[in-house]
């Protein structure tokens, strides 16, 4: 099973609520808020998209390309959790 098959209700939760940050933002802009915080309600939603994405590439690397979990201390692994620790460092 997929991962994202196996993880769908959590990943919905979070889509939903970056759908509630993208909808603070229109309303923000429709009410002329100050550059700030419009600018931060985009912030924030960048950094949940960023977040989701994050978990789903996660999610592929250990499901689909590699398994750690087989063999934790083979060299496999630790390339795995490096570029995973590279990936989450580039989207924070």
């Amino acid at each position: 099973m997929a991962h994202t098959v196996r993880d769908k209700k959590k990943l919905l939760n979070r889509v939903r609520r970056i759908q509630g940050q993208v909808d603070a933002i229109a309303k923000a802009l429709d009410a002329e808020a100050d550059c700030a915080t419009t600018l931060r309600a985009i912030a924030s939603t960048r950094g949940a998209i960023n977040g989701l994405m994050a978990e789903v590439i996660e999610g592929h690397i250990r499901h689909h390309v590699a398994d750690p979990d087989r063999q934790p201390t083979s060299e496999r692994a630790r390339a795995v959790q490096e570029l995973l620790d590279i990936v989450n460092a580039y989207l924070r």
